[in-house]
């Protein structure tokens, strides 16, 4: 019976057999699990050497890169936990293996596991572990392993420096210089002759993609494990396969290399090919800072991820880190939310190019001490960076290429408007004899093909050199992302909303909608709130000696306010009769009657917080606390006074935040919007209503009171607000005293008067 191709063949792989872990194993062989685990964690960011099965792996994989689909599933089944598994993946990122699961059963036996993930065929390093999977009916082999890379039996035949096709044959080379050797095996090209260990194969940016298009005799299936060599030789040389488009895609560093490629496949595989118009590699960063919420929460499973995400200079790349407590989150899955962070290339979504430029910290998680599974951590991660794209303003970043061209000097004058054209800039040009060179910076896409033109106005004397110099904002985004045509939203493979459980399923969650069910609290926010009442503490630290006396307030005013109007006889008039009243008294200003019946109370919320001992003692310990406070004993004071009280806190420094208007109790709070502060908003109600009902505010902000007094409201310093309070307070303690002693003596007297009836009847 046939395989059936439309199912993928699963390999399971363990570690020790894909790489070489021989010495960590003599470690935890003659030393014990905790000296092994404590060795892989000092080691994490050291590659691992490749083992016996890595090269039988890798062309497993490659069968994947035919253009039939995926025919392969490779899963890593290790004995390792979450805690010494990091170097691994590392390991596998650094080699571009593409591997994406793995089961990690910490030190238990991994045959059990073989069957849930359908596994055709195990291999490992362990003879117990693969006569278990051959007893479950699972087709299994032992890898025998061993150090290939340090077999002293390889010898180097010869060492050889090449010039075009010939060369010359050496005994020895200097460091860092580039050869040829023969005489080894298992050796790919560019890997580095050495004892160290740990290093990283230089990056090459290749910043122009272009389609290959092949003749129509030749299969891409056929032609792609081909140009993999040439990948493999070229490191600035990338080769895709598009699975959407059914297309092979090839990216590089610049035009002149597409020619030479085009004629080293011709040379190598006798292929004649063809490229289709080029397209610049763009990339996406981001402008402001943004807390991304990852969820996933299907039946049965569970995870919660806080990603903090901050936009970096120039050229920074993607920095990952955490900041999370392991009293939040144990370390364990700590580590692998950050495995996952950078296991992969994460999509932006202004035209789904690659970030870069961002700082990425775990600031908070949540797993289920029973359902939680490293694949739900996967999962809430990557949802969790692509929320807190759609969250943030994105930037679209183009290729910059560093140049130098020169031209005849009669000709300057013309590079210098070709430069301005393609929004380039350029530094004051240059004489070399008869030649004139100006030097600068500008776009990749406004380049391509300027060599060309260079050659053709200078008649062949020109010449232009240029050098990758970065990426930075790119001059036509609009345009381009226009024509990009992405849609976030539709991407499948990245998604941006959560998945939540409700009544034992699972539901999907828009990305905008994620912060109203989220589990945690927000990291960002909180942070935010804490600056906020860092800069009121600053701004209100002198409150009551900023205070102005009601009789103050008027005399400003009578100068500056009402120092224009027509009725100001009249104004001084009343001003005279006010000055014999204490601060109850109506500050009426104008010919609009009043309705009296209608009394309010606005307190500026952390402006008698600040002011009141007791509230700003507890504010340095909970700001939540204090807060709670206050509300508590302004609904006693509303029940007392019997008007409507309105308690107003800022908020104006939380993004996004609209006008919130709660009850608590008796009386009402007001969290003001972004942009707007407790005093604005007072402001605008007094100037709305304060000539129209009785209206009085409670604030020992000078200029607040000056404004509101302008108002014709009424005034109640932070100081007088207490007082009042207090008196109102110990007046009701008073009459309940009194209420309970007479009803105390009533009972009491009966009690005595049935005593005393059977004494007088003796």
């Amino acid at each position: 019976m046939p395989y059936d191709l439309s199912k993928p063949l699963v390999i399971g792989i363990s570690s020790r057999a894909l790489f070489n872990l021989e010495q960590e194993n003599k470690i935890f062989e003659e030393q014990g699990v905790e000296a092994y685990e404590a060795y892989q964690v000092a080691h994490e960011n050291e590659i691992l050497q490749k083992g016996a099965a890595f090269q039988l792996i890798k062309a497993f994989l490659k069968l994947n890169n035919t253009g039939l689909g995926r025919l392969v599933e490779v899963i890593i089944m290790s004995r390792n936990n979450a805690n010494t598994c990091l170097r691994i993946f590392n390991s596998i990122q650094y080699y571009g293996l593409d591997i994406t699961r793995a089961t990690l059963t910490s030190g238990a036996e991994i045959a059990p596991y073989l069957k849930a993930f359908k596994t055709d065929l195990f291999l490992s390093a362990n003879s117990v572990d693969v006569q278990s999977a051959i007893n479950d009916g699972i087709a299994a082999g032992r890898i025998l392993t061993g150090d290939a890379h340090a077999d002293p039996k390889q010898k180097i035949n010869q060492i050889r420096i090449y010039s075009g096709e010939k060369y010359e044959t050496v005994n020895e080379l200097q460091a860092g210089r580039i050869c040829a050797v023969t005489g080894l095996s298992d050796t790919i090209p560019g890997q580095c002759l050495g004892a160290e260990q740990g290093g990283y194969e230089p990056v090459l940016e290749p910043v122009l993609t272009y389609q290959m298009i092949l003749p129509e005799e030749t299969s891409a299936s056929v032609i792609l494990p081909k140009l993999r060599q040439l990948e493999e030789e070229e490191p600035e040389l990338h080769i895709i396969w598009n699975e959407e488009l059914q297309e092979i895609q090839v990216q590089i560093m610049g035009e002149v290399q597409l020619e030479i490629l085009k004629s080293l496949i011709k040379e190598r595989f006798d292929v004649d090919v063809e490229f289709g118009q080029g397209n610049i590699v763009y990339k996406e960063t981001i402008a402001d800072v943004v807390e991304g919420v990852g969820h996933f929460e299907p039946l049965r499973h569970y995870a919660e991820v806080h990603l903090l995400m901050e936009p970096l200079e120039r050229g920074s790349g993607v920095v990952i880190d955490t900041q999370c407590s392991e009293d939040v989150l144990d370390k364990n899955w700590q580590r692998l939310i950050i495995t996952h962070l950078l296991e992969r290339d994460h999509r932006g979504v202004l035209t789904g190019a690659p970030i870069t430029d961002i700082k990425i910290t775990l600031a908070a998680g949540r797993a289920h001490q029973k359902h939680t599974e490293g694949g739900d951590f996967r999962q809430a991660t990557y949802r969790a960076v692509r929320q807190g794209l759609r969250m943030a303003q994105s930037v679209l970043l183009e290729p910059y290429y560093k140049f130098r061209l020169e031209v005849p000097q009669q000709m300057i004058g013309r590079a210098m408007t070709d430069i301005e054209k393609m929004q380039g800039t350029f530094d004051t040009p240059d004489t070399a004899g008869e030649m004139s060179v100006l030097q600068g910076i500008a776009p990749v896409s406004t380049m391509q093909g300027y060599q060309k033109e260079v050659l053709a106005y200078s008649k062949g004397m020109g010449r232009l050199f240029t050098t990758l110099n970065g990426y930075d904002i790119c001059h036509n985004e609009e345009e381009i992302i226009e024509a990009s045509g992405y849609d976030p939203d539709r991407d499948l493979e990245n998604p941006c909303g959560s998945i939540f459980c409700s009544h034992g399923a699972g539901y999907n969650v828009a990305w905008n909608e994620v912060p109203e069910h989220m589990h945690l609290e927000s990291v960002l926010a909180k942070e935010i709130e804490e600056e906020e009442f860092d800069e009121l503490t600053q701004r209100r630290a002198y409150i009551e000696e900023e205070s102005i006396d009601t009789e103050e307030i008027d005399r400003i005013l009578e100068q500056t306010f009402y120092a224009n109007q027509h009725n100001k006889s009249k104004w001084k008039k009343k001003k005279t009769a006010r000055l014999v009243q204490d601060y109850h008294t109506s500050a009426e200003k104008s010919s609009v009657k009043r309705d009296m019946s209608k009394k309010y109370l606005l307190v500026d919320g952390y402006n008698i917080i600040y002011a009141w001992d007791d509230l700003k003692e507890l504010l340095d310990t909970n700001v939540d606390a204090a807060r709670g406070k206050l509300l508590d004993e302004m609904s006693n004071y509303q029940g007392m006074k019997g008007m409507e009280l309105i308690v107003v806190f800022d908020a104006y420094r939380v993004k996004g935040h609209e006008t919130e208007i709660t009850d608590y109790m008796n009386i009402h709070v007001v969290y003001t919007k972004e942009a707007e502060t407790a005093d604005q908003y007072i402001e605008k109600f007094a100037h709305t209503h304060g000539r129209k009902y009785d209206v009085t505010v409670a604030t020992s902000d000078g200029l607040e009171q000056i404004i509101i007094r302008g108002q014709g409201c009424r005034l109640l310093s932070a100081r007088e607000l207490k007082r009042d309070y207090e008196e109102a307070k110990a007046q009701i303690r008073t009459e309940y005293l009194e209420n309970q002693k007479n009803e105390k003596t009533y009972m009491m007297d009966g009690i005595s008067l049935e005593k005393e009836q059977p004494e007088k009847e003796n």
